[in-house]
């Protein structure tokens, strides 16, 4: 797979943002794909709230307005937002320090993952942004201004390590994964396809062209 090209700026200082909430798209295609058996532990009546949200909790932000907004960006998708977390670093060799608790979830996407023991941030996450930023705090309110959930969840630092912190403990993000929903949904790819072609049209598989290793590869292996 090509590597990832640097197409903005990113430096030791800059504020990490994420925009719009992690493994959204994910919780999406697990309901779609699992409802009879969800409902064995969940009420119709609340996976259908669920499913709702995940609709409108996409983050439809436009590259016009993040390339006004932010100094670098990586969409997330298959492998979730930790997946976009180790790509974007990559492609400057820069270091980076997150907290996996700033970063947007919503309750129905921790309940689901819980109940199939998944990893929410490595879950699919189509409509989640990661964003670069030399205020990330001016960011979040600007995107909270147009509706759009987000937090700023860490900074970018010397070196190439990427520390993340979980609660008190401090460790070292790993590469990518196969994304969560390999586990019980193996044909989700093309669950992610439509997703993607009924939420993004044409600007999906333009964002795919740009970033290559973003892990937007809902198309194929």
């Amino acid at each position: 797979m090509e590597k990832r090209k640097p197409h903005g700026l990113m430096k030791a200082g800059q504020d990490l943002v994420v925009a719009g909430y992690a493994g959204l798209a994910g919780t999406r295609i697990l309901i779609g794909a699992k409802r009879q058996e969800l409902e064995k532990r969940f009420a119709a009546s609340y996976l259908e709230r669920v499913f709702r949200e995940c609709e409108a909790g996409i983050c439809r932000l436009g590259e016009k307005e993040i390339r006004a907004r932010a100094a670098e960006w990586e969409p997330a998708g298959e492998g979730g937002i930790l997946a976009a977390l180790w790509n974007l670093p990559e492609a400057y060799r820069a270091g980076t320090e997150f907290s996996l608790r700033r970063i947007p979830l919503r309750q129905g996407t921790i309940e689901i993952c819980e109940y199939f023991g998944l990893n929410p941030y490595r879950l699919y996450s189509a409509g989640c942004w990661l964003l670069v930023s030399e205020n990330g705090g001016r960011l979040v309110s600007h995107l909270a201004g147009q509706g759009i959930c987000a937090g700023v969840v860490g900074s970018v630092t010397e070196g190439i390590a990427r520390v993340v912190i979980n609660g008190g403990e401090r460790g070292f993000l790993n590469r990518p994964q196969p994304d969560e929903l390999e586990q019980v949904v193996p044909d989700w790819k093309k669950e992610a396809m439509n997703y993607e072609r009924e939420d993004f049209g044409s600007d999906r598989k333009e964002q795919q062209d740009r970033y290559p290793g973003s892990g937007n590869s809902a198309g194929g292996e």
